[in-house]
């Protein structure tokens, strides 16, 4: 088992950063370019999601990533201590934006939950949201 942590500030300009270093940890796995493609969107809209819909945007607060590699998975946990999800049903529908006023597609949850192998939210008004997500990954031989 390997593990990583991450703690950012809830600045969108962070979610790059965490995006490559999940995908760089990932590597000792050996994935295939689309595994880490679909990886890389994962964690951008998890983060993302933390950023602008738990924090708004609010850079004193922080952002916690941890992800655990194990076989040929890596399971991700990321929380934030912000708003909470009022309506979890709603917000896990295609399309649901509590930024109606703002550019977003409101499908942050739906790519997730369509990339992941096992993915889960749990969230508290006030408390904030933690979504843990699993991306298992095929094993993968070099030639010699």
């Amino acid at each position: 088992m390997n593990k990583m942590e991450i703690k950012i500030s809830a600045m969108v300009e962070n979610e790059a950063l965490v995006r490559t270093a999940i995908s760089a940890f990932a590597l000792n796995i050996n994935p295939t370019l689309d595994e880490i493609s679909d990886l890389k969107t994962i964690v951008s809209e998890a983060v993302s999601n933390a950023i602008i819909h738990g924090y708004n945007k609010d850079s004193t607060k922080d952002v916690y990533i941890k992800a655990v590699i194990e076989n040929q998975e890596i399971r991700i946990t990321i929380n934030d201590y912000g708003i909470g999800i009022k309506d979890l049903k709603s917000a896990l529908n295609p399309h649901f934006s509590s930024k109606q006023d703002e550019e977003h597609a409101g499908m942050g949850f739906s790519i997730i939950k369509a990339l992941s192998d096992d993915f889960s939210i749990r969230s508290e008004e006030n408390i904030g949201t933690r979504v843990y997500i699993v991306k298992k990954f095929k094993k993968h031989y070099q030639k010699v």
